[in-house]
This record gives C-alpha cells, sequence and structure tokens, in this order.
C-alpha cells in the first residue's frame, strides 16, 4: 500500500527520539515525523484499507505532537539554564573577553619587553604559554554555549509552523477517519441490535453489572457462537490508548472512590483502538459512565472502556485488532500551551481519563491480569 512507507517512516522517527536525543535534535526529529504524517494523510485517499490507513495517520500525528510536545519542552529548558549559567558569569565573561581582546591588540614587541630583562621575559612568556591554553578552552566553551543557545531558539521559533501544521492535519485526519468508519460496510457481524432491547434494559438497570449480565437481550436474534481465544495474550494485552496509568482497579482516587478497573490518564482527542479483534457488544451512553464501548475479545470476557466522547462502529460488528473504537474528549492544546513549561512534562497535559473495566465469567477481575501497563506510563 502507498501509505506504509511514510508511516514506516514516522515509526523510525519516533523510536529514534529518546530521553538521551539533544533537546535540538529531538525537536527537528518530531518536526520530520509530522512532516511525514502530513503525507500519510495524502496518501490515505487512495489506501484500499481507508480505515486502516487513518487510523494509522492518526496515530503518527499523535506520536508526532507528542515528540514535539517533548523536545521544545527539553529545548527550552535548556535554553533556560545555559541563559542563566551565561549570566551568573557575566563578570567573569566580560574580564575573559578583555583579556583576549588586549592579548590580541597588543603588538608581539610590547608583550616580549619586560624591566628585569632577558630573564624576566622568559618567565613571562613560561607563564603566558601557560594562560593562553586556559584562556583559550574557557572562551570555545563559552562560545559553544552561546551557539547552542542561538540554535535552540531557532529551533523553536522554526516550530511554529511545523506545530500548527502538524494540529491542523490531526483534526483533519480524525475527522475523515469517523466518516470512514461510519461508510464502512464490509465487517461482519455476529448480531443485529433491537434498539428497544436495548432501550429497555438500559431502563431497567442501575449498574454495570447488572447491564453486562443482560447484553444478550439487546440482540434482535440469537447471537452466533465463536471460538475466539486470546487467552495467551493475558498479561500481554496493550492499552487501547497511549496514556498514563492513574489508578490501579482498588486504588482510591483524588474524591476516595475505589473502582473495580484502572484509570488511564490520555491526551485530549486521543484516538481510542481495540487492543484485540474483538466483537461489539454494546457502544453508546450509559449509566453515569458517559460513552461507554463493551469488547468481548472471546466469550465470557468483557472489556468496557468509558470516558470516551465519541464512539465508532456498530453492535454486533466484528473488528480487527487496532480499529479505532472512539475518541476522548477535550479540546486540543494550544500552540502556546505546547509551548509552555508550565507541565514540565510530568503529564499535565493529559487531562482526560479512560476507565477499564475487565469482566470474566461475569464477574470484574484486575484489568491488569490482562493488560500490560507501567505506573509511570
Amino acid at each position: 500500500m502507498r501509505w506504509a512507507g511514510p508511516i514506516a517512516g514516522v515509526c523510525l522517527w519516533a523510536g529514534a527520539v529518546s530521553a538521551e536525543t539533544d533537546p535540538s535534535e529531538a525537536a527537528q526529529m518530531a518536526s520530520r515525523m509530522l512532516q511525514q504524517a502530513s503525507v500519510a494523510l495524502d496518501e490515505a485517499d487512495s489506501a484500499r484499507d481507508r480505515v486502516r490507513a487513518l487510523t494509522v495517520t492518526v496515530q503518527a500525528y499523535e506520536a508526532g505532537l507528542e515528540a514535539m510536545r517533548d523536545g521544545l519542552r527539553r529545548a527550552a529548558i535548556r535554553e533556560a539554564e545555559l541563559t542563566a549559567r551565561l549570566q551568573s558569569r557575566e563578570a567573569e565573561i566580560s574580564q575573559l573577553i578583555g583579556v583576549l581582546q588586549t592579548m590580541e591588540s597588543a603588538p608581539p614587541p610590547v608583550l616580549l619587553l619586560h624591566p628585569s630583562g632577558p630573564l624576566g621575559v622568559a618567565r613571562s612568556g613560561m607563564m603566558l604559554a601557560e594562560v593562553t591554553p586556559g584562556l583559550n578552552q574557557r572562551a570555545q566553551h563559552l562560545s559553544q554555549d552561546l551557539r547552542e543557545v542561538s540554535d535552540l531558539r531557532e529551533v523553536q521559533e522554526n516550530a511554529l509552523a511545523t506545530l500548527q501544521e502538524g494540529l491542523s492535519g490531526v483534526q483533519s485526519a480524525r475527522a475523515e477517519l469517523s466518516k470512514a468508519v461510519a461508510d464502512r460496510t464490509d465487517l461482519p457481524k455476529r448480531f443485529t441490535e433491537d434498539p428497544v432491547r436495548t432501550a429497555i434494559l438500559i431502563s431497567s438497570t442501575e449498574t454495570l453489572d447488572a447491564f453486562a449480565s443482560g447484553l444478550s437481550e439487546i440482540a434482535g436474534a440469537e447471537i452466533a457462537a465463536t471460538n475466539a481465544d486470546i487467552s495467551q495474550r493475558k498479561g500481554k494485552v496493550e492499552l487501547p490508548a497511549a496514556g498514563v496509568l492513574l489508578h490501579r482497579a482498588g486504588e482510591a482516587d483524588a474524591a476516595g472512590i475505589r473502582r473495580e478497573g484502572m484509570l488511564v490518564a490520555t491526551r485530549p482527542r486521543a484516538l481510542v483502538t481495540t487492543p484485540t479483534a474483538a466483537t461489539i457488544r454494546y457502544r453508546g451512553p450509559l449509566l453515569d459512565l458517559g460513552n461507554v464501548v463493551i469488547l468481548e475479545p472471546q466469550p465470557d470476557l468483557l472489556f468496557v472502556l468509558s470516558g470516551l466522547n465519541e464512539v465508532y462502529g456498530e453492535p454486533g460488528q466484528v473488528i480487527p485488532k487496532g480499529t479505532p473504537v472512539g475518541l476522548m474528549g477535550g479540546a486540543g492544546p494550544e500552540i502556546g500551551a505546547i509551548l509552555s513549561l508550565s507541565g514540565d512534562g510530568t503529564g499535565t497535559g493529559r487531562s482526560e481519563t479512560l476507565y477499564i473495566e475487565v469482566r470474566e465469567g461475569g464477574s470484574p477481575v484486575d484489568p491488569e491480569t490482562w493488560f500490560q501497563t507501567e505506573k509511570d506510563g
């Protein structure tokens, strides 16, 4: 497929950007990632599977913007460190520049004269020979710091246009993806939802447990059997969205509430995908959970995802791994917010929360028995 090349390039850049990468280089690499994502968006129109192409394009934009945020933050921090260091050494730098200018402007005969005669000249020469390398080294370090400050400022200035294009591009990609998912007709279905039965079930239940137990009642006819089995992936299933684990199952949140599932903090408008092939058993608003998607990867196993702003797909559809099932809420960041150092990379930009509950055999289980998580994201 034509779009595989640009996406592969984005993945390569994403893997190369690390905490050890020079801040200036990291920001430049992130810029190239966003440019590759833009190419992928242009080429997605001609892809045979537009949903897949646009899904990967949105993920590429998200990865590029995340790398750009991190690269610019680190570049700004580095610039501030260098500027503070140069300001603290202002007197020393002025003195160093004065000495070097004197050495450069003084004629050789004057430098060689000494009131103590030839012996004094020799001693002065020896002292100058010892001091000059140190002065040159200090001057070189000063020059490197000044040059780095200049380069970092240039990187941040050049990033403004790339950021604007990236933010605009990801919005376009999300809109096209929503339309492509709605127009999709090639997915198999295990059942067709009966809207009346669904409404009755929702109105007659007050808990997620009760609703999940009655899911079989929302089908208009018998639900086709399946022999799907993902047991070999237990404990290795990836999270449905890029984010940071906030609370594990049973941990109290800021309000003292303990839940059967876990909470993951995501960026606003983050794409949520199914981590495995699964049947959509329900999607839509439910109780006080907001928009919910309930996935069935195998019989008697449910992945419940709630807190989404938009949900995709239709109940009964069997969707492959990586298929988008929704978008998180929130407003996309402004350029000023991305360039701000107020968050200092602590994850404050992850303002949305995705709730993940796993139900096995009709009862909730610790999601981490299935999902691979890292507390620090």
